[in-house]
């Protein structure tokens, strides 16, 4: 093996050959470096998703992981691993090396609300946020019957009979119940929470009469309100949505600071570099902002989104405060 040292016999001057030899290790030690410094990425990246294939959240990141790849210059494996409320995916991520080769791809239950009511195998702390992608807001619909037409009058119909009115949600602490009873704390009004198993099964029971209030995503809804049958008086963003234009934002209501939304973003390990996080996220912001992801986000009733890291993050930790509070006053925190 080829060694470079200083020739030191008898004080010599080093001989011009030790000098090339020098000069050749200072070469190598170059190569080296450059080497080092790997190009990211270079290889696969895998997106692993918390849920089965085939659910709202699922769809989107596909549709996102195939519109990043030209943008990243690499494949974008998508790799499902439902479980645990999210848990489990969240888990995995997290636990991952921080290369930038294993992210994640999620909506907002597993790091704003789960931790709140299951033990979880990690912290709000242990993972980096790389930038939100879609936003959509739980949506609050009645009968054409029903004695209100907008979302004032909705509050105030609610606010007269404390309790009277039910609505359906997605399930005990999940984001419909926990978006709506953000607001009605904040408004000092009562609905009765009745939980099922999705938007789905929510919209059914809805329909049959078997609950006062539609509380749920917006696509399941439309046919209803495009025929007059349902009305959509209230949304839980701050904003009005273009879908449903005639439901009052929570802006509107004088309660912008308590929207709660429907989101999905992209996390990484904690520890990833922050020029690998830099690049993840500009790539995902694109993908996001593409006029091919917006029209696809818009036809299901979503925004595209793609926030900045430090956006991103603040949303997490805010939201996460928040609902926090909120479960608390509703009695749905770790036993």
């Amino acid at each position: 093996m080829l060694t470079c040292r200083r020739d030191q016999r008898k004080g010599e001057a080093m001989p011009h050959f030790s000098k090339l030899v020098l000069l050749f290790c200072i070469f190598c030690i170059g190569l080296s470096s450059a080497a080092a410094q790997e190009k990211y990425p270079s290889r696969p990246i895998e997106l692993v998703i918390p849920t089965p294939p085939g659910g709202g959240t699922d769809i989107s990141l596909r549709m996102l992981a195939e519109i990043v790849e030209p943008i990243l210059g690499q494949r974008v494996v998508v790799v499902n691993k439902p479980g645990g409320g999210g848990t489990v995916g969240m888990a995995e991520v997290v636990q991952a090396r921080p290369d930038g080769y294993t992210i994640g791809g999620l909506w907002n239950a597993p790091l704003t609300m789960t931790p709140h009511v299951l033990p979880t195998p990690y912290k709000n702390t242990d993972y980096a946020a790389v930038t939100q992608v879609t936003a959509s807001p739980v949506v609050m619909c009645v009968k054409a019957a029903f004695p209100a037409s907008d979302g004032k009058g909705f509050i105030e119909e609610l606010r007269k009979n404390p309790g009277k009115y039910t609505y359906g949600n997605d399930g005990v602490g999940g984001t419909v119940q926990l978006a709506a009873e953000r607001v009605f704390t904040k408004l000092g009004v009562k609905a009765r929470a009745i939980p099922f198993a999705g938007a789905g099964e929510t919209l059914r029971a809805f329909l049959g009469g078997h609950v006062d209030i539609y509380g749920g995503s917006i696509p399941p809804i439309m046919p209803y309100v495009k025929d007059n049958s349902a009305k959509c008086l209230m949304v839980t963003s701050a904003e009005r949505n273009a879908s449903v234009p005639q439901a009052a934002g929570l802006a509107d209501l004088g309660a912008s600071d308590e929207a709660t939304v429907l989101w999905r973003g992209i996390i990484a390990p904690r520890a990833l570099p922050a020029d690998r996080l830099a690049v993840l996220q500009k790539a995902f912001a694109e993908a996001a902002q593409s006029a091919r992801f917006k029209e696809f986000m818009q036809k299901r009733g979503e925004e595209a989104k793609g926030s900045s890291s430090a956006e991103f993050r603040k949303l997490i930790d805010s939201e996460y405060d928040a609902l926090g509070k909120v479960m608390a006053a509703i009695g749905l925190t770790k036993k």
